[in-house]
C-alpha cells in the first residue's frame, strides 16, 4: 500500500470519480472497532460553455433531503417557540494538513476502546505494511493492560504472544503489586516454553512482553524485552521502561544514540524475551499516576518507526485515547510500517486521591468524635465511680436525708441518690448546720459515719429539748416555792403566797384598823 494516494484533477471529472464511496471497516478480532459511516459532501462543478447546467448527482450516503412544507399562518401575537437543539456531540478529528494513512477499515487491524470511572483507553493493532500476518497480541482486562510482540514467525510468533497475555491477564493481580505482576510475566514464560514443548506453535517461539497495572494513584508495571511503556505527564514524555535489546545496550555505553538506535541493524536483537530461558525475570517497579496522565503501551513497531518526540508530539494533541492510539499507529504507518504496529493508550481520568482525601477527613472526623466520646465516658465514668464512694447528709424536705455521691448535676443527671430517711428535723438543728445542709450538704466518709452523724445531731437535739425542759421547771418552781396547787376559781398567786383576794381583805382590814386608829386618837385628843 502506498504511503499517499494520486491526487486526481476535479476539472472535467465525473463526481462519482470524484468522490468514491468509503467501504465500511472490516471487523477483524474481537475488539474489532466498527468504521464510522461516511458521507460524502456534493460538489459543484461548473457546466461547459454552451451547455445547461446539469445539476450535481445525490450522494450515495447521504440522507435524503427533505423540503420543509408551507407553514401555516400563526398568530402575530404569540412568540416563536425556541428551536429544538439537536446537534449531537462530534467526536474529535485531526487538524488538517498532515498526510497519513487512514487505519479504520484495513485488514489484519484490530481495535477496541473503553472507560469506567477511574480509567478510559483506546487500543489499536494493525499488521502494518510489510509483514503478511500480524504475531502482536494484547491485553485489556481491566485495570492490566499488556502488549507482546511475537517473535518466530508465522504459526510461532501470534502463537507465543497469544499464550503470554492470556497467561498474564489469569496470573494479574487485582492491586497495584508490581512484584505479583512480575511474577505473572514469569508465569507467561512458562507457558510459552510448555506451548513450545506441546506443540504449540513452533520450536524457538517466543514474544516480548510489557503490563502496567493501575490501581489509582499507583501504577505497577512489569517488563521484559523492547516494547515499550511511556507516561505522558503534564504535556511531557518519558519513557519509564527499559529496552532489553543488543541496541539499548550500545546506547546505554553511549557508543550510539536513541535515533541511531533506531535505524541500526542490530536493533531487532533481543537480549531478553519470554520463550527461551526458563530463568528469565522480568523487570517490575512502581510509579505514581494523577489526574490527566496518559500511558501508552506499545510494540517496537511504534517505537521502531517514530521517534519520541512524534510520540509525545501526537500523544499530546489527541484528545481520546482512542484518537491517540489511531494517530500513533498511523504514523508508524506512514513511516513506513515495517513492522506490526499495537499500541495500547490509557487515560488517568480519577486517580481517587480526592476521595482518599475526603475519605481521610471524614475518618479523622470520626476519630476525633470517637476519641470526645471515649474521653466523656472516662471523666463522667471517673466521676461516677468517685461519687459512688462518697457520702453526705442534705435536706430531704424537713428532715435530714442520707445521700450517697455528690450534691450535683452533669448534663441533668444527679450525682447522688438518697439512701435514708430520718426522723430528724432540720428546724432543730442549730441555724449553721442548717445552713450547710441546705448548701452543699455535709460530707462524711461512709454510711455508718453518717448514721453516727444523725444520731449525734438527735442526742443533741434531744439534750438540747431536756435542757429546755429542766429550765421550764426550775422557773415554775421559783414562782411557787409552797408547791400549792394555784387555786381552782382563777386567782393569781403573788409572789407571798397569799391570794389577791386574802391580800384585799386584809387591805381593807388595814384601812378600817387605822381609821379606828385615827378616831381613837381624835377621841383620845379631846
Amino acid at each position: 500500500m502506498a504511503a499517499e494516494d494520486q491526487q486526481t484533477p476535479l476539472k472535467d471529472t465525473p463526481l462519482e470519480e470524484v468522490v468514491p464511496d468509503v467501504p465500511p471497516a472490516e471487523a477483524v478480532g474481537k475488539h474489532a472497532a466498527a468504521a464510522d459511516e461516511a458521507v460524502h459532501a456534493a460538489v459543484d462543478q461548473s457546466a461547459p460553455a454552451g451547455e445547461e447546467a446539469t445539476p450535481a448527482p445525490q450522494p450515495k450516503h447521504a440522507a435524503p433531503v427533505e423540503q420543509p412544507a408551507p407553514s401555516a399562518p400563526e398568530d402575530t401575537h404569540d412568540e416563536p417557540a425556541a428551536p429544538e437543539d439537536t446537534t449531537q456531540p462530534q467526536e474529535p478529528v485531526n487538524a488538517p494538513g498532515r498526510a497519513t494513512i487512514p487505519v479504520e477499515g484495513r485488514a489484519g487491524a484490530d481495535a477496541t476502546c473503553g472507560k469506567n470511572a477511574f480509567i478510559s483507553w483506546g487500543a489499536r493493532s494493525d499488521v502494518g505494511l510489510v509483514r503478511s500476518h500480524n504475531e502482536d497480541s494484547f491485553l485489556i482486562r481491566t485495570p492490566c493492560f499488556a502488549v507482546c510482540d511475537g517473535m518466530g514467525g508465522h504459526a510461532a510468533g501470534e502463537v507465543a504472544s497469544s499464550i503470554a497475555v492470556e497467561t498474564i491477564g489469569e496470573k494479574a493481580p487485582a492491586t497495584a503489586d508490581d512484584t505479583l505482576l512480575g511474577a505473572a510475566i514469569e508465569a507467561a514464560n512458562q507457558a510459552v516454553i510448555k506451548g513450545a514443548e506441546e506443540g504449540r506453535g513452533k520450536p524457538g517461539m517466543g514474544c516480548t512482553a510489557s503490563a502496567a497495572l493501575i490501581d489509582g494513584n499507583r501504577m505497577a508495571i512489569a517488563h521484559v524485552g523492547d516494547s515499550r511503556i511511556y507516561l505522558l505527564h503534564a504535556g511531557t514524555l518519558v519513557r519509564v521502561t527499559r529496552d532489553h535489546s543488543y541496541v539499548e545496550e550500545l546506547v546505554d555505553a553511549g557508543q550510539i544514540t536513541a535515533d541511531e538506535a533506531r535505524v541500526h541493524p542490530s536493533r531487532s536483537i533481543i537480549t531478553r524475551a519470554l520463550g527461551s530461558d526458563p530463568d528469565m525475570y522480568a523487570d517490575h517497579f512502581s510509579i505514581e499516576v494523577s489526574n490527566g496522565d496518559r500511558v501508552i503501551l506499545c510494540s517496537d513497531g511504534l517505537s521502531s518507526m517514530v521517534p519520541d518526540s512524534e510520540i509525545e508530539s501526537l500523544a499530546v494533541s489527541s484528545a481520546t485515547p482512542q484518537q491517540a492510539a489511531d494517530n500513533l499507529v498511523s504514523a508508524a504507518l506512514t513511516a513506513g510500517g515495517a513492522d506490526n504496529i499495537t499500541v495500547i493508550v490509557v487515560d488517568v481520568l480519577n486517580d481517587g486521591v480526592a476521595a482518599a482525601a475526603r475519605k481521610h477527613s471524614v475518618g479523622f472526623a470520626l476519630r476525633v468524635v470517637v476519641a470526645m466520646v471515649l474521653v466523656a465516658v472516662v471523666v463522667f465514668g471517673g466521676i461516677f465511680a468517685f461519687a459512688k464512694n462518697e457520702w453526705y447528709l442534705g435536706v430531704d424536705g424537713d428532715t435530714v436525708g442520707i445521700y450517697q455521691g455528690i450534691d450535683g448535676e452533669v448534663l441533668g443527671i444527679s450525682l447522688s441518690n438518697l439512701v435514708q430517711t430520718t426522723a430528724v428535723e432540720v428546724s432543730d438543728l442549730p441555724a449553721n448546720v442548717a445552713t450547710q445542709l441546705e448548701h452543699g450538704g455535709v460530707r462524711v466518709d461512709s454510711e455508718q459515719e453518717a448514721l453516727s452523724t444523725v444520731e449525734s445531731y438527735r442526742t443533741q437535739i434531744d439534750a438540747e429539748k431536756t435542757k429546755a425542759a429542766e429550765k421550764a421547771a426550775e422557773v415554775t418552781a421559783e414562782g411557787n416555792p409552797t408547791g400549792e396547787a394555784a387555786p381552782a376559781d382563777g386567782t393569781q398567786t403573788t409572789e407571798s403566797g397569799t391570794d389577791s383576794g386574802a391580800d384585799s381583805a386584809n387591805g381593807d382590814t388595814a384601812t378600817t384598823a387605822d381609821t379606828t386608829g385615827d378616831t381613837t386618837q381624835t377621841n383620845g385628843g379631846e
